[in-house]
């Protein structure tokens, strides 16, 4: 079984010498085609200090955090730094094929995607979020890794950062626009998703939790529907135009109208059930939803 503590990467150095590879061509970005690792075997988890994006097909060995992803077809993942993946006791699979990218925090410095990164939301995604490419897909995203591999193995000048930058971004441009595609191609397990998100909205609105708890949590809501937080994000925005939160209000005016038609609680008892400590911000939240206060709304049905 893999061990408790990860090693812990933080170069592109290190990378390339814990899995015998010979030093790097560049200090700061490489990338490692994984049909070289048949030797490889490594039971530990790691953690890098480094942006990571790869592409693998073929490999039922790798984890992100406790969960184990098991994938035959060209899937691509993405790690920022300080995440952590880890492998199986048997090391890499016979079959395993793609490549890793590591790029280098430092790398990014001083130019157009060292702010731009964090827009990239699928780097916060879990491994079982990964995205699926079409052959065509995958084609186009192999292109343009190799131009970057092209660039760094050439004789670097004072073009070369600026160059594979910019297809670094355009890169991950693509993936943002095929993640935005799989969202909405793949509409059966999405809108599952949709599906189990209002009933656990129902359920915890109509029990005691909201009382005990106050309203839900973001995270409650990704632990429950077992997604991350970004990626539940990113596919209901995709999907229906507002925020998990947006969402979780939405549930609670819905609520929040049914007790002020149907019961005598006073707006004060109601804002209680809700989750609510104080009034004035059940007041406030209703009115922006609705464009009525609470007694405006329970006395428009008397």
């Amino acid at each position: 079984m893999p061990t408790s503590k990860p090693y812990r990467l933080k170069s592109v150095t290190e990378i390339y010498r814990v899995m015998g590879l010979p030093k790097p061509q560049h200090p700061l970005i490489g990338l490692i085609d994984l049909s070289g690792l048949k030797n490889y075997s490594d039971t530990n988890a790691v953690l890098f200090d480094l942006y990571v994006i790869s592409l693998k097909r073929g490999c039922d060995k790798l984890f992100y955090g406790q969960q184990k992803y098991d994938f035959d077809e060209g899937l691509m993942a993405f790690l920022s730094p300080g995440q952590i993946l880890r492998g199986e006791e048997n090391g890499v699979p016979a079959n395993l094929e793609g490549w890793m990218l590591f790029i280098h925090p430092d790398f990014l410095w001083g130019t157009s995607l060292a702010s731009k990164i964090n827009k990239y939301e699928y780097f916060d995604y879990s491994i079982n979020e990964a995205l699926f490419l079409s052959d065509k897909e995958e084609t186009i995203i192999n292109d343009i890794v190799k131009n970057i591999q092209n660039e760094y193995q050439s004789n670097i000048d004072k073009f070369s950062q600026d160059i594979i930058i910019s297809h670094l971004e355009t890169l991950l441009n693509y993936a943002d626009r095929f993640y935005q595609r799989q969202f909405i191609t793949r509409k059966v397990s999405n809108h599952q998703i949709l599906d189990r998100l209002e009933k656990l909205l129902s359920d915890y609105f109509s029990n005691d939790n909201v009382i005990a708890n106050g309203l839900p949590k973001v995270q409650y809501i990704s632990d429950n529907l077992n997604v991350s937080p970004t990626y539940l994000r990113s596919l209901l925005k995709t999907l229906t135009g507002q925020t998990t939160q947006q969402h979780i209000h939405d549930k609670l005016i819905e609520k929040a109208k049914e007790k002020l038609s149907t019961t005598d609680l006073t707006v004060s008892e109601i804002a209680y059930e809700l989750g609510f400590e104080h009034l004035q911000s059940f007041s406030k939240l209703f009115k922006s939803k609705t464009k009525q206060s609470p007694l405006e709304f329970r006395q428009s049905f008397n």
